[in-house]
C-alpha cells in the first residue's frame, strides 16, 4: 500500500458533475482528489477482503449476544423500540443491508476497525462510481477492489417490492453541502436499473394517515416501502418516531430498525468481550483505557466530538452536539501518513458480501472536510 502523486484531469470537474457528483468541493478545495491514489497488491487487498467478511461473521454473534442479554437500554435505545428490534432482526425483512467498515492499514499489519457505517452510510458514489471511472480513464490496464455497483443493483433486484406494492419511496433531509441528496439520487438510480419504480421525497413531506395508521406521501397515497438515509436514532426521536415503529408491521423499511445495534458504537466493546485480542480489533470498553485511547459518542457521525488522548494528553479533539448518550473507548491506532494525508478505509459489505473500497484522508480525526482519494491495484 502505498500513495503516489497523479495528475488531475483537465475537465474532472465536468467528468465528476455528469457521473451525479455534484459535490466534489469544499471551500474551493476539492473533496474528490485525484492529484494522487493508493496503490495496492492483490494480497494487501485480500487482506482486507478477509477482515470485512470475518468482521461481518463476527457482528452477527455480537448482535445475537445484544439481544439474548437484553443490551438495548445500554446501548441508550429507547424502551419503545426494544420489540421492534428483536422481531425485526428474527423475520430479517428485506434489506440492502450494505454498510462501510472503516478501517486502519497501512499494508503491513492486520486492518484494525474503528467502527462500521452500517445505517446511512455515505461516500457510496464516490467508492462505486466516480473513482472506477477515474481508473478507467487514468490507469485503464489496472483492476480496482470495487463490485460495489453491481452488488448493489443485484441487491435490489432481490428485494423489489411485489407487484402491486407502491413504489419505492427514498428519503431523506436535504442537506445543505448536497451529499446526502446525491447519495439518495445515486442509490435511486442503482434501484431503477434493477427494475424497481422510485420515488425521491424529503422526510419533512412524509405523511401521517392516523386512521389507515400508515405513511403516506404529500398525494397522500400509502407508503409501502421506504428507504431512509436518516439515521435511526434520529428517526424514533422525531414527533413521529413512535408512529413509526407502529407502522413496521405495514411499511417496508430498508435499512431496518435492527440496524440500530450495529450503528452504536456501544458495538465495539461488545465486540471486544466476545473476540479480545482478535487481529482485526481494537480494544474497546464502555470506560477509559489505561493507555493512549480514543474517546467517541455512541451515536456520533462525521468524526463529532472525538478526543484522541496519547501520553496522558489529548493529541485531538472535534467539538459537535453528540455525547449525552455516552461514550465508548477505543485503543489509540496511529494511522499512516501524516499531516492531513492520514488514509482511513473503507471496506464496502452488501449483504454480507465484500464488494469495495473507498479511502478517505484527513488528519488524526476524519471529519466531514476529508478528502476522497482513488485506488488501483498493481500486479
Amino acid at each position: 500500500m502505498r500513495r503516489t502523486d497523479c495528475s488531475p484531469r483537465r475537465d474532472w470537474q465536468t467528468r465528476v458533475e455528469e457521473l451525479g457528483l455534484v459535490w466534489h468541493s469544499v471551500g474551493g478545495q476539492p473533496y474528490w482528489d485525484e492529484s494522487a491514489c493508493y496503490r495496492f497488491t492483490l494480497a494487501e487487498i485480500e487482506t482486507i477482503e478477509r477482515a470485512s467478511a470475518e468482521l461481518y461473521e463476527m457482528l452477527l454473534a455480537a448482535g445475537q449476544h445484544v439481544l439474548d442479554r437484553e443490551l438495548l437500554g445500554d446501548f441508550g435505545i429507547p424502551a419503545f423500540c426494544h420489540d421492534a428490534i428483536h422481531d425485526s432482526w428474527n423475520a430479517e425483512p428485506p434489506a440492502l443491508n450494505f454498510g462501510r467498515f472503516d478501517l486502519g492499514y497501512d499494508g503491513s499489519g492486520p486492518p484494525k476497525l474503528f467502527e462500521f457505517n452500517c445505517d446511512t452510510p455515505t461516500s457510496l458514489i464516490e467508492a462505486a462510481v466516480i473513482q472506477w471511472d477515474w481508473k478507467e480513464a487514468v490507469f485503464p490496464s489496472h483492476d480496482q477492489y470495487n463490485s460495489l455497483h453491481e452488488a448493489l443493483i443485484a441487491k435490489w433486484r432481490d428485494i423489489a417490492p411485489p407487484p402491486g406494492s407502491s413504489a419505492l419511496y427514498l428519503a431523506h433531509v436535504a442537506d445543505a453541502a448536497g451529499e446526502d441528496s446525491v447519495t439518495t439520487a445515486y442509490l435511486a438510480d442503482t434501484a431503477r436499473a434493477a427494475g424497481i419504480d422510485t420515488r425521491l421525497i424529503e422526510l419533512k413531506d412524509l405523511g401521517w394517515d392516523s386512521a389507515g395508521r400508515r405513511f403516506v406521501d404529500l398525494d397522500n397515497a400509502p407508503i409501502d416501502a421506504i428507504f431512509h438515509l436518516y439515521p435511526w436514532e434520529w428517526l424514533v426521536n422525531e414527533p413521529f418516531g413512535r408512529d413509526l415503529v407502529e407502522s413496521l408491521s405495514s411499511t417496508l423499511w430498508i435499512e431496518p430498525i435492527w440496524k440500530m445495534l450495529w450503528s452504536n458504537k456501544a458495538i465495539l466493546a461488545v465486540l471486544w468481550e466476545l473476540y479480545p485480542g482478535h487481529p482485526n480489533l481494537l480494544e474497546a470498553r464502555r470506560v477509559p483505557l489505561a493507555g493512549d485511547y480514543v474517546r467517541k459518542p455512541l451515536l456520533a457521525r462525521e468524526g463529532a466530538n472525538v478526543t484522541l488522548v496519547k501520553g496522558g494528553a489529548t493529541l485531538a479533539e472535534t467539538g459537535g452536539d453528540y455525547g449525552e448518550e455516552g461514550f465508548v473507548y477505543q485503543a489509540l491506532y496511529d494511522l499512516p501518513g501524516s499531516g492531513e494525508q492520514r488514509p482511513v478505509l473503507g471496506a464496502w459489505i452488501v449483504d454480507s458480501a465484500p464488494a469495495g473500497l473507498g479511502i478517505r484522508e484527513d488528519g488524526p480525526i476524519t471529519g466531514n472536510t476529508a478528502r476522497f482519494v482513488p485506488h488501483i491495484i498493481e500486479g
